[in-house]
Parts: C-alpha cells; sequence; structure tokens
C-alpha cells in the first residue's frame, strides 16, 4: 500500500497556501536570509526602509528573552531611534486590525543549534515565523511530530537570533489527522487541540484545515485575539474552537444589542479561561462602560486572583471589604473581578447607595462563572432592579433544567438563549475531559439479595450508614485499595461524605488507624462549623458553603474539632495555620486548594503532597486540579451536583492518568444514569462511562496475541532486525502496558486474569527498555530513526516502590542465606540474587544505577565483615562513589567543587535547576559569551544525571 510522502504533502500544503489564501511564497535556505527577509518585510509593514544600523538594534532588541517574553514583544512596539536621531515607533504585528500585515510562506529553513535542523513549512507575518507547521507523511502517528517539534524546541529554536522563539502556533498533521497549539515548552500531547465547527464538527483534513484555520485573517486573529499570555506560569495558552465561538458569541451579543445569554460547556472543559478571555475582549468594546466577572467566593482562589490581577492590575479585591468593590464600580477601574456575596451586599445595603449613583445607569455586562449556583438566581434579580443597563452572560458546565430546578428558576429563564454549547460527550471525544470509571460498593441489601431504596427515610438505613462499624469498613477499603486508584499516590484523592458528623466520624477513623500503623496516607479535611441544620445534601444538590465564617453563628464543639484536625495539618506540613476566626478560616482554605493544585507542578515535592482531602460540598464544584483522579462518594448526589462532583476527577494529564476514579459506598447507579441523560442523552452513557473490567480484560489478552504475533517471547525481540521490525514491538507492547495501566486501577483486578505472566511481562519490558536506551542515546547529528519518533510512554511502566531501599532488602535475604545447609534456602537466595538483576535491568528508574550496583555486589557483597549489615556496607559504597562522579564532573568541567556541592543542595530544595548566572560563577574560569550557553547546558544536565543515578528513588536506607 502507498502512502502519499512527507514531501507530496508539504507540497499541497505550499500550493494551497499560495494559491486560494493568498500567502506570498519566498526561499529562506537558512537564517541569514531569514534576516534579509525579515529587514524587507518589517520596512515594508511600518513603510520606512531600515539601514544596516538600524536593522542590527532591531535584531538586537528582538534576540532578548524566553518564549513568553517574546510573545510580549511581538505585540508591543520598538523606539527605534533612527540614525538621524528621529524616533521610529516599530510595530512587529498589527493585532487591532489583525487582517494588515503581511504574509508568507517558506519551507525547509535550515537553522544549526545543537544539531543542525531543517523545518516543514513556516508562515511568516511581517517576516517573523510565527506559524511552525510539522508534517509527517500519511500513515504515520500524529504524536510523532508533535515529539519532532519537542527536539526543536531543545535543539534549534533558540539559535541564530533565536527568531523561531517567536513562533506563536505550531501545527502538526499526517494528513488525515491535523491539530494545532501553542508555543509552550511543557505542552502535552494531549494539550494539542482539533479545530472544528460551530456544532463540534471536527476539522481534521489538513486541505480543510488549512482552509478555515489557516486563512490569512482567522490565523492572525488567533494570533492577536485567542492566546492568552499567562502571567502566573508564563506560558501562553490558546483557545479550543469551543471557546473561540463562545467568546465570538458574546462579544457578537453586545455588539447587536443588550440581550442576555449563557454558554454551555461541560464542567473541566476551561471555562474560566474562556469566560476571562471573553471579559478581556468586552473591555475593548468602546460602549461597554464596565465588565464584572462575578465567582462564589469559594472560587476566587489565589490563583484566581493572581491571574486576573496580571491581566489588570488591581481587578481582583481579594478581601471581604464591599467599600472596595463600590469604589472600583464607582470609579475608572474597566474589568471587576468580584464574588457573589459582595456583589449583593454593595447593591443591597442603602449606606452604599451613593457611591454607586453614576454607574447605576451605565452599560455594565455581568459574566457568571458557575452559573448553576443556586445564589445566582436571587443575584440576578437585585442586579436587573439595580442597574438598568445590565446585560448578563452566564457559563455553566451543568445547565438548571425544570427536572433539576430546586425552585422554579432555569437557566433559561434567567439567561435567555444558550450560546453555545459544548456538552461531555464533545469533550470526551475530542479528549478534551477523561472518562468516568465508576464502582459501586457496600450498598445496604435485603435479605434477599434486593438493594435498599437509600432514599427512603427510614431511621434504620440512616444508621446503617452512619455506623462505626461501617465507617471502619468504608475506611478499611480506603486503605487497602488507595494505591492502585491513585498509582502508588501519584495522584490524590477527595472523600465527600453526607454531613458534618459524619466529616468527623471519618476523619477520626483514619486518624485511629494512622496512629495504629495500619496505614501512612496524609488525609486533610475542611468543613463549615455553623450549627445543626436540616441535612444539608438531602435533595443531592451539593450547597453552596459559606466561607464567611466571620459572621457566621458558630458550633463550638464542630469549630474545636476541625481546630484539632488543623493541628493534624500543621504537624504533617510544618506549617502554621488555625481556624479559630474567619480570616483564618478562609486563609486554611485557599492553602489546601493550593497544595493540592501545586502537585500540577514540576518542581513539586514529594513531602508537600496530600492524599487524601476530606469534604462534605467545598471543593465538589469549580475546583480544578490534575492530579486529583479519585472521588470517594459517601453522601446523595444527584443531577448537577452528581456531575460536578464527579468532574473534579476528569481533567487530562499525561499517559497514566487514564480515567476519572469514581468509587462510591452507595447504590448512585440510577443517579448516575439519570445525570448523564439529562446533560448529553440516554445513549451517551457508554461513552461517558468507563467499560466494565471484562471488556478491558480481554483487549489486554487480544494485545497479548498481537505481541506474540511480532515476538512470540523476549529473546525474540535480540533477532529483530531492521528497525521497523522493533518499531512493530514497540508499538504492540505499548498498546499492552496503556491497557495494563487502565486494568490495574480496576479494585477487581486480578493478574491472574492476564495472558500474560507477571515475570514475561518484566522480561518483555526489559526489552522495550533496551531499545529505548539505544534510540535514545547520542547518535550522529544526520542520524534519521523512525523509532526516535516514537513515544514510550515510560511513565506507565515505572513503579517508585522498586528502589535501592528494595534492592538492599532481597540482598540482605539472599546473602543471609546463601550458605545455607538447606538446598531450598540457598536456591531461594539464588533466585532472589537473580531477582536483583532482572529488576536492574527492567525498571527505568534503576538503569542509571545498574552499573554502580552490580559492581557493589560483585566486588563488594562477599567481602562484607560480620556484624555490618547489607545496607551499611551499601551506603559506605555509595557515598563513596557519589563523591569520586562529583569530583569528576568538577575536574573535567573545571567547576569548584564547594560550589557545585552548594547548587545540588539548592536543586533538592528547590526542585529547580540551578540558575546559568550559578553555575558560570562556579566555573574556575569564565567561559566566552558565545560558549556559555552550551557550557551551562551540559554541566546543567551532568548536574541533573548526578542527582537521578544517586539519589532519586534510594528510599531510606
Amino acid at each position: 500500500m502507498s502512502y502519499q510522502s512527507e514531501a507530496q504533502l508539504e507540497d499541497d500544503l505550499v500550493k494551497r497556501l499560495t494559491g486560494g489564501l493568498g500567502y506570498a511564497p519566498v526561499t529562506l535556505p537558512d537564517m541569514a536570509a531569514m534576516h534579509t527577509n525579515l529587514r524587507s518585510q518589517l520596512g515594508k509593514h511600518n513603510d520606512v526602509t531600515l539601514s544596516d544600523a538600524e536593522f542590527a538594534k532591531v535584531l538586537n532588541h528582538l534576540d532578548k528573552g524566553n518564549v513568553f517574553e517574546r510573545a510580549k514583544t511581538l505585540r508591543g512596539r520598538m523606539q527605534l531611534t533612527r540614525d538621524d536621531g528621529t524616533p521610529l515607533y516599530l510595530r512587529f504585528m498589527n493585532t487591532a486590525e489583525w487582517c494588515q500585515n503581511e504574509y508568507q510562506v517558506t519551507t525547509q529553513v535550515t537553522v544549526t543549534g545543537h544539531h543542525k535542523t531543517r523545518f516543514d513549512v513556516t508562515l511568516l507575518v511581517n517576516g517573523l515565523p510565527l506559524v511552525q507547521i510539522e508534517l509527517k507523511r500519511r500513515g504515520i502517528e500524529l504524536k510523532e511530530a508533535f515529539n519532532q517539534i519537542n527536539r526543536y524546541q531543545r535543539h534549534s529554536y533558540w539559535s541564530e537570533s533565536g527568531l523561531f522563539n517567536y513562533v506563536q502556533l505550531f501545527v502538526i498533521s499526517n494528513g488525515v489527522n491535523t491539530k494545532y497549539y501553542a508555543n509552550n515548552r511543557n505542552q502535552d500531547f494531549k494539550q494539542t487541540f482539533f479545530w472544528a465547527e460551530e456544532d463540534n464538527t471536527l476539522v481534521t483534513q489538513l486541505d480543510a484545515f488549512a482552509d478555515v484555520f489557516l486563512e490569512k485573517c482567522h490565523v492572525s486573529k488567533m494570533i492577536s485575539k485567542y492566546i492568552v499570555l499567562h502571567e502566573s506560569d508564563k506560558i501562553l495558552m490558546v483557545l479550543r474552537p469551543y471557546q473561540y465561538y463562545a467568546v465570538e458569541a458574546i462579544d457578537k451579543r453586545v455588539k447587536d444589542g443588550r440581550k442576555n445569554g449563557y454558554i454551555w460547556h461541560t464542567t473541566g472543559s476551561g471555562k474560566t479561561l474562556t469566560s476571562f478571555k471573553a471579559a478581556q475582549v468586552l473591555i475593548e468594546n468602546p460602549k461597554v462602560d464596565k465588565v464584572v466577572f462575578v465567582v462564589d467566593r469559594a472560587d476566587l482562589d489565589y490563583q484566581t486572583t493572581k491571574e486576573f490581577n496580571f491581566f489588570s492590575d488591581g481587578s481582583v479585591d481579594g478581601t471581604d471589604n464591599t467599600k472596595a468593590l463600590v469604589g472600583q464600580l464607582g470609579g475608572d477601574t474597566k474589568l471587576i473581578v468580584t464574588t457573589i456575596q459582595k456583589l449583593n451586599t454593595a447593591i443591597t445595603r442603602d449606606r452604599y447607595e451613593g457611591g454607586l449613583g453614576d454607574v447605576k445607569d451605565q452599560r455594565v455586562v455581568f459574566i457568571f462563572d458557575e452559573c448553576h449556583r443556586s445564589q445566582f438566581g436571587e443575584t440576578h434579580k437585585r442586579i436587573v432592579q439595580f442597574f438598568s443597563k445590565a446585560q448578563m452572560f452566564g457559563f455553566t458546565g451543568t445547565p438548571i433544567f425544570a427536572e433539576n430546578a430546586v425552585g422554579k428558576r432555569t437557566t433559561k429563564t434567567l439567561f435567555e438563549k444558550c450560546l453555545h454549547k459544548y456538552v461531555i460527550t464533545d469533550a470526551i471525544a475530542d479528549e478534551n475531559v477523561l472518562r468516568f470509571s465508576v464502582e459501586y460498593w457496600g450498598k445496604l441489601k435485603r435479605k434477599d439479595g434486593s438493594l435498599i431504596d437509600e432514599d427512603v427515610p427510614a431511621i434504620n438505613v440512616r444508621e446503617f450508614f452512619d455506623s462505626p462499624e461501617r465507617i471502619d469498613g468504608v475506611v478499611d477499603w480506603i486503605i487497602q485499595n488507595h494505591d492502585s486508584k491513585t498509582h502508588n499516590k501519584q495522584f490524590s484523592a477527595m472523600l465527600c461524605v453526607s454531613s458534618v458528623d459524619t466529616l468527623i466520624a471519618y476523619y477520626e477513623a483514619f486518624r485511629r488507624k494512622k496512629e495504629a500503623g495500619e496505614h501512612h496516607l496524609r488525609v486533610a479535611t475542611i468543613f463549615t462549623y455553623g450549627p445543626n441544620e436540616a441535612d444539608p445534601d438531602a435533595d443531592g444538590m451539593i450547597g453552596d458553603p459559606d466561607l464567611n465564617m466571620a459572621d457566621a453563628a458558630v458550633d463550638v464543639h464542630k469549630r474545636d474539632r476541625l481546630e484539632s484536625f488543623v493541628a493534624d495539618y500543621n504537624a504533617m506540613y510544618q506549617t502554621n495555620e488555625t481556624v479559630k476566626d474567619g480570616k483564618g478560616f478562609y486563609t486554611y482554605y485557599n492553602h489546601l486548594s493550593k497544595r493540592l493544585k501545586d502537585r500540577d507542578r514540576k518542581d513539586a515535592l514529594d513531602k508537600d503532597r496530600l492524599d487524601i482531602l476530606l469534604v462534605v460540598n467545598m471543593f465538589l464544584t469549580g475546583f480544578d486540579a490534575k492530579k486529583l483522579n479519585t472521588l470517594y462518594v459517601d453522601k446523595n448526589l444527584k443531577y448537577h451536583g452528581l456531575i460536578q462532583a464527579f468532574s473534579r476527577t476528569n481533567r487530562i494529564l499525561g499517559q497514566v492518568k487514564s480515567q476519572g476514579n469514581i468509587v462510591c459506598f452507595l447504590n448512585l447507579k440510577p443517579n448516575t444514569d439519570q445525570a448523564i441523560t439529562l446533560f448529553s442523552n440516554k445513549e451517551a452513557i457508554e461513552t461517558i462511562l468507563m467499560a466494565p473490567y471484562g471488556d478491558y480484560l480481554e483487549q489486554f489478552n487480544a494485545a497479548v496475541e498481537i505481541l506474540k504475533a511480532v515476538v512470540p517471547d523476549p529473546d525474540c525481540v535480540n533477532d529483530l532486525k531492521s528497525e521497523e521490525d522493533q518499531l512493530a514491538f514497540v508499538q504492540a507492547f505499548r498498546d499492552l502496558i496503556r491497557l495494563r495501566n487502565v486494568l490495574t486501577s480496576f479494585t477487581e483486578h486480578d493478574p491472574s486474569d492476564l495472558d500474560l505472566g507477571e515475570q514475561e511481562f518484566e522480561d518483555y519490558k526489559s526489552k522495550y527498555l533496551d531499545i529505548h536506551d539505544k534510540v535514545k542515546s547520542d547518535k550522529a547529528d544526520d542520524a534519521v530513526s523512525i523509532i526516535d519518533e516514537v513515544d514510550f510512554e515510560l511513565e506507565l511502566i515505572q513503579r517508585d516502590e522498586i528502589n535501592v531501599k528494595y534492592i538492599l532488602g532481597l540482598l540482605s535475604e539472599a546473602l543471609s542465606d546463601q550458605d545455607s545447609l538447606d538446598p531450598k534456602i540457598r536456591d531461594a537466595s539464588q533466585a532472589k540474587k537473580k531477582m536483583v538483576y532482572d529488576l536492574l535491568g527492567s525498571e527505568r528508574h534503576l538503569r542509571s544505577k545498574r552499573e554502580l550496583i552490580e559492581q557493589f555486589i560483585d566486588q563488594h557483597m562477599a567481602s562484607i565483615p560480620a556484624g555490618q549489615s547489607v545496607n551499611d556496607a551499601f551506603s559506605g559504597f555509595w557515598d563513596a562513589e557519589k563523591s569520586k562522579a562529583i569530583a569528576a564532573v568538577c575536574e573535567t568541567e573545571g567547576l569548584d567543587p564547594a560550589a557545585f556541592k552548594a547548587m545540588i543542595e539548592q536543586y533538592h530544595f528547590s526542585g529547580k535547576k540551578p540558575l546559568q548566572g550559578a553555575i558560570v560563577e562556579a566555573l574556575t574560569e569564565k567561559p566566552k559569551i558565545l560558549e556559555r550557553k552550551s557550557i551551562v547546558e551540559r554541566i546543567g544536565a551532568r548536574l541533573l544525571k548526578l542527582v537521578s543515578t544517586f539519589d532519586e528513588g534510594i528510599g531510606l536506607l
């Protein structure tokens, strides 16, 4: 079967771009030609002719900063002092009238960095490369193009004036599938997007994508209007198609009149980013006086506050001071971010009316985040009564319909028209959120085996669910299964329960069992401590937690219980939190939120990990943390309350997180099916929920057959000579480990169900890693490998519990038994020694230590003196080898040993690579400017390798 070649694909695309799409073709074989063209195009765009000296200043101005800083440079102007002394404000891109720019397309630009690289297709705007297109021939995995761009970012984009660090958007395609994403070095493949039509129909073919997305005005609009500069993380983000259509619809609605509207985008699809961008667009409209972004206080966390204040300084007042909000409304601040609680106070208290006299009759646009919340109905009515020209837009993932309305108000009656819809089935199909794996445990059964209806208000049923024996049983289940659900605590979980009293019982059960040594889970909790009220979740809708504890009535017993739980938290993390007053309570709430969210960061440390957050209603709506993958449920949930709570778990993150795990300790299946039917349709149940365990087991065993058709046993991998055959093995085994990753998260998983034994799997894995190590090791600059393009997804086969401590335990057992008179014990000793060698070959994170550990076994184990433990002997050996390794790096690189050791210590403390200045300062001879970057990168890489070898994956010896 013949495929369209990459060259043909490139040729067809260029013809399309230069034909109907109007790009001017230009040949730029290298960066010298790129500079010449840039000079010409910038001159044309600014209607000037730049001299040699002037253009040198421009290049110097452009060659500063990282991708994020250069994105700001692109959107700004350069004050250029011309040769005759006159000033010129040079513009790099017209972002206000985005169609008014110069457009070109070039191919195969050669750039020399660490390696010589050629880029497939580059779109130039005013001479700057702003869109990079990487193509793979039809039939090749799209991810290979993504990996290629990652290598370009490491090897070449920064070199020769770093113009390619001005790329704003990447496009990857194999002809059949085409995706786009922003220039963000930390991007994951799952954060690449298909374009779509307004009804969410995907546009995947390259020619159709080019006609719609790469059309000059559209791609310029995406760069100018729909890339967000994320100030907190210093990265670029681009809107997905449904986000684009939502903002466009709101913008049009405001331009056309004063009618309201709402956006129905499923939970987890990025509504906050969409509403943020909508607010940003609307304040540019001269007919709009103010834009007020309204959130619940529970959602106005540290991150949201920081992000909006970066965008519009002073727009967020994070205090409870309503007077500050009144000042913003009555003053010149055009974008205001506030809480629904403060807004209600401002427009209902007579004492604030004087400060709001002018704004009452101005055109104010209100944007409500999470507008399904019950409080928004009352606020809506008050806003209409107070502001004569109010226009309101709501965002929700779970609209209120007649079926799930608590009162008479629905989302449609409040906001009139749905302007854009993107439901959970759309998001799952686009791989923008994960499916749910729902398990039901501990149901209350009658003697005949039928389930008791848990909605029946029978005292004996309630007593059963709140009984200490049952709560103990649930806690024991969680202790036993938590590691499999969270991939050995790589992810966090939440446990939501029916009431504060039940929560206290659960927390104390966890604490009691921890003190008894039954688990090492880090459990924290938070709850409001108002007086007892009616069962807050009786309707299953999730109430809105009131974080304003300063004005609330207090149940002293509950507050004291929470204060004692916070004392446990302080002891666990060496913090100093308190909940004795309203301010302390809110601070603690924010710290919990930040602790869970910070696990998403690359520099997150395990000592800061929180395993389980125990709640009643808090954190079940509007809270996003990608490292949260499991929800334990012991409370009634229905309709939007159920979907909102479940959706805390389904944010995408890499390959290991394959689904959101939901474990229900009461029978929520009818409610789950009902909620899915309401918010998508009845047929969507199979799309939204994971298939049963047996289905994945069948798929796994079928994948074993495919693997064995390629290589009947692990030793046959050695006979695979061609790269095509090796690639077939890699892809077959990768399919296997993906399925195994899903299977192991099911509680009913039993390794004996698999048609591939554990030892045989480990042997195949060892061969898989051998191919990875061979391909990923250094090779000639011009060497091309089809396997090198493949993502081996090694995170799926790493087991953190298999570390050096574990290896030493096996060695200690082998050493103590090797001279036994019992042949069975001697054989077991040899088996343990063999197991050590096997693990050193099959465990990815032990491979860097393999040579040293084998050296210890071969040269030192036999001579360990009587009375000295294997651990002590190994520690001495390891410290000596580490000292030698540090000395070798210092000698070959010319580093001051004390300074280099200090950098290692700093890395252990912060988790961040040393800064360039610190490395240069540690060098005994300072390098030349042109050599500095490569030397610093090399030393940084050697430091990381040294830490990986000697310090990571060791365990407590």
